[in-house]
């Protein structure tokens, strides 16, 4: 369910009194594992909509089970500064090679890396298990759950949201719809004859749970979808070991 920051705002200084990156309020990112879809805010407006992929096993922040974190997170690292768009990231370095989207065969991170802190006990461990917002050449399935615990981007997405969002960003990872908000409104100003595009901060709005739209009966609960990760999770773990044995 998505909460205003004002509702945690103390729960949150409490716990980023432990991140190394200050919180930077006026961004925000919102990401619906129902819609999946990241929702950039700026000061209370919406930005920008960006198709993602949470992950496939589920959400959790439990060790060894390959999902995705729920709650509120923060930015911590931003890595790829002067990547090109489908460059390789392994260990979270550049390997050198570049790949165009839907490259047959290959699942690797690729041009941008956000790496978010978790805020809440739901998520502490979200940083050491490397959960990011990332690229990714697998574009096709995108829209749908098919990562390993990150949030996947598009890559030419993902670069033009890394060049939005702060150190400190807030980051909501939800499993409900993205609110329903207002795009910001640019305003044109002329100055010295030249018209000028201006977006003006609005005040934040206070949002409550009535402005998601209603989920259709037939959808998951959170604590299903926690216990269909776990049991993919160790589906996973337990093929990956016998494929080591043979």
């Amino acid at each position: 369910m998505f909460r205003p920051l004002a509702v945690i705002f103390t729960l949150i200084s409490a716990a980023s009194a432990f991140a190394i990156a200050p919180l930077d309020t006026s961004s925000q990112l919102i990401i619906s594992v129902r819609d999946q879809k990241l929702m950039l805010l700026r000061n209370g407006e919406k930005v920008a909509i960006y198709p993602v992929s949470t992950s496939m096993f589920g959400l959790g922040d439990a060790w060894g089970r390959m999902t995705t974190p729920l709650g509120y997170l923060a930015v911590e690292k931003k890595i790829g500064d002067a990547a090109p768009v489908g460059a390789v990231f392994h260990n979270r370095r550049m390997t050198g090679e570049v790949l165009q989207p839907n490259a047959p065969g290959r699942d690797p991170i690729t041009t941008r890396i956000i790496w978010l802190r978790g805020l809440e006990a739901q998520n502490a461990h979200a940083y050491q298990r490397c959960i990011y917002i990332h690229g990714t050449p697998e574009e096709k399935k995108i829209g749908r759950p098919a990562s390993y615990g990150c949030i996947r981007m598009k890559s030419s997405d993902v670069a033009a949201l890394y060049k939005q969002v702060p150190l400190g960003a807030v980051v909501q990872v939800i499993p409900d719809r993205l609110p329903k908000l207002a795009k910001a409104k640019a305003r044109q100003e002329t100055s010295n004859g030249i018209v000028v595009a201006n977006l003006t901060p609005q005040p934040q709005p206070q949002i409550s749970a009535t402005t998601l739209a209603t989920p259709p009966s037939s959808s998951l609960t959170v604590e299903q979808m926690r216990m269909a990760g776990a049991l993919a999770g160790a589906r996973q773990k337990a093929k990956l070991a016998a494929n080591k044995r043979l």
